[in-house]
């Protein structure tokens, strides 16, 4: 069956964040970090953030093994956050997440689209060395390691 424009449009854009990442590596002078993967498909992920004292994500990056949704979704992600605030981030919804993917998926393939955002979330609240750039509280969602 072939696809839409739309759907043309989307595949298309994914494939772009598979083959060309956005901050694919590591982020010098890291603050914040933190990593999960889906225990269902394998998909792997690692976050790091240098977030500066205002609470600004200076800089985002990413590592990580697994399907084109897992990694296209954490390019997608760290490009629409980097910039942004902590609080931004926080604030940033699991249906955020799957708008700003675009392309529809089935429940168990939102999973692999959601591996970065539940790392991000988790992230934001893990300073390396026990210091970050920001006041930190106690992260209540789930943790990158746990199915939600």
């Amino acid at each position: 069956m072939p696809f839409s424009k739309e759907e043309e449009i989307y595949q298309e854009h994914i494939l772009e964040h598979y083959e060309d990442p956005f901050h694919r590596g590591e982020c010098t002078d890291a603050t914040h970090a933190d990593e999960g993967k889906n225990p269902l498909c394998g998909d792997k992920v690692r976050i790091e953030l240098r977030v500066n004292p205002d609470g600004v994500i200076e800089e985002a990056w990413f590592e990580g093994k697994g399907c084109i949704i897992s990694q296209a979704s954490a390019s997608m992600l760290l490009e629409e956050i980097e910039g942004k605030t902590v609080e931004d981030a926080k604030a940033f919804t699991t249906n955020q997440m799957l708008d700003l993917f675009g392309a529809k998926l089935t429940p168990n393939r939102q999973k692999c689209c959601l591996l970065s955002w539940r790392i991000l979330q988790s992230a934001v609240y893990s300073p390396v060395g026990g210091e970050g750039g920001v006041e930190q509280e106690s992260y209540s969602g789930p943790h990158s390691g746990e199915e939600s």
